[in-house]
């Protein structure tokens, strides 16, 4: 488990104090793959930082499997960081090393014995699909590759926490989506924790189970992935949302409308129900979708739907009231522009 309380990481500039990570406390479970959201300058990446003790941070206690690995020794913080995995978004290969010694480098750094790298190189590669790229230089591979190798190299010592720092950030969505399932993968054959960091939903809603959201070095809002992509909560978290799910209507589209626009969430086994059809046939409103989608998150389905009801005003309101009592979140959109 990693258990993060009241931490804060201030910097000293010429111009006077940054605060980049302000009192966040989170508590991550052992095996949970775990997203931290923000855009640029939010301190999330500050926050990764502080977890590994790359920056010390300023006060607070940073828990890793029931040691607060701020109160360490420095041989003893060598050791703790062997079971904390890092990967990066450029992948920090060494350019003159080939593959096989990229990850050796790690084992050796470890203080692996030289004669247990090798097989532990080729079982590693195993496990991220390069077994035949043993021998290339980085140079020789692709983007996804090389990411590969970086995660190759971040598992090398057996960590049970692996922290990824914007690590599909510079790869293109088809790369971006068979790393974030290696990484699932990973996280449910080996147990590993998962810490992720990313300014992408699509990211998030792939393959974590909760996440936080953080503006200015806060958390402003945390939970399951499930219950922020249904309910979110503030207004930053509603923004990264809407990257990912939009609502969006042409306003032309909407100059139309005469009867009353809503907005219906399913969540859940509502989703598969048949609510809507129900509705208009038992109540006789027309239905006239505008907008609908529903998204699986955590293999769970999400319906989100833009419609306009018309009728007589007494069936339409039967009729939203029958919605919400089968399970659905009605919201009557009163301004349409």
């Amino acid at each position: 488990m990693l258990d993060i309380q009241n931490l804060s990481k201030v910097y000293e500039t010429k111009t006077g104090t940054v605060t980049g990570v302000d009192n966040v406390s989170l508590t991550i479970a052992e095996g949970e793959v775990f997203g931290i959201v923000g855009y640029s300058g939010a301190g999330k990446s500050s926050l990764l930082r502080c977890i590994n003790l790359l920056e010390r941070p300023t006060s607070g206690s940073i828990v890793v499997n029931d040691r607060d690995i701020t109160k360490l020794s420095t041989e003893e913080l060598r050791k703790a960081r062997l079971k904390i995995g890092m990967i990066f978004q450029h992948f920090h290969l060494i350019s003159q090393k080939t593959v096989g010694d990229n990850i050796a480098f790690a084992l050796k750094a470890a203080r692996v014995p030289k004669g247990k790298r090798q097989e532990r190189v080729k079982e590693l590669l195993s496990m991220v699909g390069l077994s035949d790229k043993i021998d290339v230089y980085p140079s020789q591979l692709s983007g996804g590759q090389k990411q590969r190798v970086g995660i190759a190299r971040a598992l090398a010592n057996n960590p049970s926490i692996l922290l990824c720092d914007e690590a599909t950030s510079a790869l293109d969505p088809n790369t971006t989506l068979s790393i974030l399932h290696l990484l699932k993968k990973i996280n449910r054959e080996l147990n590993i924790t998962i810490v992720l960091i990313t300014h992408e939903m699509d990211v998030v809603k792939e393959i974590c189970d909760r996440m936080a959201v953080m503006q200015d070095g806060r958390v402003i809002e945390e939970g399951s992935v499930y219950d922020i992509f249904s309910n979110p909560k503030t207004a930053l978290a509603q923004e990264f949302i809407s990257s990912v799910v939009s609502f969006h209507v042409p306003d032309a589209i909407l100059k139309e409308v005469k009867g009353s626009l809503v907005k219906v969430l399913f969540k859940g086994k509502v989703a598969g129900q048949g609510i809507i059809s129900d509705t208009i046939a038992k109540y006789h409103v027309r239905g006239n979708f505008l907008h609908g989608t529903i998204e699986y998150i955590q293999d769970q389905p999400l319906g989100l739907f833009l419609m306009e009801l018309n009728g007589e005003q007494a069936n339409v309101e039967k009729a939203i009231a029958y919605m919400e009592e089968r399970g659905a979140h009605v919201e009557v959109i009163d301004n349409v522009l």
